[in-house]
């Protein structure tokens, strides 16, 4: 009974419900050359989580500057639901150069219901190497053009669709913890217009598919909110895994 939600958690790498007066601005001012460091801003953006209509938790995306082309990109959520609980973080810092985003360190933790992880990994990519810091080991990693970890392949995401919103297929080479690399697919699959607690949207949706598990994943993204994720959807063997909504974005410094 638990399964299908434990499930969605793994993905969402994404308050109260409040209808948003207007869009904050989350694009980068005019007079600045557009360089990867600008396109995105710093910002904080709320989720509901949302299983079988009801609100089961809340989700946070963050980014954050450290330096001048390096940041943090983050993820929590905390989930409750019947006996079910789930605290999960995930972190990623990236150098941008280019409007390339390159990780060098990988950080995951989840407590709750079931079996508790954590996984760190450093990469340093111009020589091919990958530590895992937990089991204090060094790796050698062939890694491919533009290689991603799971969580800062969606901040590249949102970059090429700045540059290029007419884009229509993404390839993203994405590290796994285990030191696998595996390919993320996403297509893209109309637009809408959603209505969400943070309020009425213009949106793209894309479709990522994975066959040989019968799950299917829907994004959105907001051009008006500079291509931030509003909206993500989950199916499995055609049953609801879960939905994630945009409550509020603000931008930081």
């Amino acid at each position: 009974m638990l399964k299908p939600l434990y499930q969605c958690i793994v993905l969402f790498s994404v308050s109260s419900f409040t209808w948003a007066q207007s869009a904050p601005v989350l694009q980068p001012p005019e007079n600045i050359t557009q360089t990867s460091h600008s396109l995105i801003v710093p910002f904080t953006a709320e989720y509901s989580i949302i299983h079988k209509s009801k609100q089961v938790g809340t989700g946070t995306r963050k980014l954050e500057k450290l330096t001048d082309n390096t940041y943090r990109y983050s993820y929590k959520t905390d989930i409750e639901w019947l006996i079910f609980d789930d605290k999960r973080t995930e972190e990623s810092i990236v150098t941008l150069s280019n409007n390339h985003v390159i990780p060098t360190h990988y950080k995951y933790n989840r407590e709750g219901t079931g079996r508790d992880k954590f996984y760190e990994w450093s990469y340093d990519i111009a020589n091919n190497s990958a530590s895992n810091i937990k089991e204090n080991k060094t790796i050698s990693v062939t890694f491919p053009e533009n290689i991603q970890d799971s969580l800062s392949y969606h901040l590249q995401h949102r970059l090429n669709l700045i540059k290029n919103p007419k884009q229509k297929h993404f390839v993203y080479p994405v590290i796994k913890s285990s030191g696998d690399t595996r390919n993320y697919v996403y297509e893209y699959d109309g637009e809408e217009d959603l209505m969400l607690p943070y309020g009425l949207v213009k949106t793209i949706k894309l479709k990522r598919e994975v066959v040989e598990k019968e799950r299917t994943t829907y994004a959105w993204f907001a051009p008006e909110l500079n291509y931030l994720l509003v909206r993500l959807y989950q199916v499995k063997g055609g049953t609801e895994q879960f939905e994630a909504q945009l409550t509020s974005v603000t931008v930081t410094k």
